[in-house]
């Protein structure tokens, strides 16, 4: 079946009354405010720190900025909502005072942060899991009207490396994915992002079949996000350190784009604008 030409991919998002436009796929800087997250953690701390990244990230071409305060590597500590929101929300506010027109995506799976977050000024939501942590979250993004990332995981961040059996893992995915999105709307919400969770719940040899079908996710119809920076998945199969693994970071960047990417969600921006334009040029 040749999925590009079979399916239409919902091509824009309504963010905060602006009408984004992925028919050219579009960059989404990381911006972790924690201090154990497995490449930037303790960089972004102060508020000085925070808005320098951003305006890095926005210089060099990100359209979103995903601001996180926990951490969901393996095996990553929990830690309580009041501690979550006292990261975040000072970030997402010094964020929207000196960058007006920024477009800040809250990655959060708490309703209760989502909801703080977009009321300061966030204009999407990145729920790393899919509304399974808080059943709360699919009425609260109906209710505040933003777009909202949908991943798939299994499990929690303190136990997805256990939750790695699939018997078929494409078909699984498309099954929970469309389970998810009726769902959603029903609700109501129409803007959906879907996000397959590369590292999320999979080994690495599952990471590499997901990004060789990748392009079967346009079944879903729905913008595909991928985030595949400079994790385990790339350092390892090179036996480097995250330090080491922009250029592995970009070589699957540009195969994911290949495969129907609409976001590459990144650490690095500039790399991945550069991806951007020479797949562009390519096409």
């Amino acid at each position: 079946m040749n999925t590009s030409s079979t399916f239409q991919i919902n091509k824009t998002l309504l963010v905060k009354g602006q009408l984004i436009s992925l028919s050219e796929p579009k960059v989404m800087g990381i911006l972790n405010i924690t201090p154990d997250s497995f490449f930037d953690g303790g960089k972004f701390v102060v508020e000085s720190q925070v808005l320098k990244q951003i305006e890095k990230m926005l210089s060099e071409g990100a359209t979103f900025i995903d601001i996180g305060g926990y951490s969901s590597r393996p095996g990553a500590k929990d830690i309580s909502e009041e501690e979550e929101k006292g990261r975040v929300l000072p970030a997402i506010e010094a964020a929207i005072k000196r960058f007006s027109d920024c477009i800040i995506s809250i990655d959060t799976f708490r309703s209760a942060i989502a909801k703080l977050a977009v009321e300061a000024g966030a204009g999407m939501i990145n729920d790393i899991s899919g509304g399974s942590l808080d059943k709360k979250m699919p009425e609260v993004v109906a209710s505040l009207n933003v777009p909202y990332i949908l991943m798939h995981m299994q499990g929690t961040p303190q136990t997805m490396t256990t939750m790695i059996s699939y018997e078929n893992l494409l078909k699984e995915m498309v099954d929970y994915f469309h389970q998810k999105i009726e769902s959603l709307h029903a609700l109501g919400i129409r803007d959906i992002i879907v996000d397959p969770g590369f590292g999320f719940s999979k080994t690495i040899v599952q990471n590499f079949e997901l990004l060789r079908k990748l392009d079967y996710l346009k079944i879903l119809e729905k913008p595909i996000l991928v985030g595949l920076s400079r994790k385990s998945t790339i350092w390892k199969t090179l036996a480097i350190t995250p330090e080491e693994a922009l250029n592995g970071t970009t070589s699957l960047n540009t195969v994911a784009l290949l495969k129907g990417a609409s976001i590459l969600r990144v650490h690095d921006v500039k790399e991945a604008m550069e991806v951007v334009k020479l797949v562009k040029a390519l096409n």
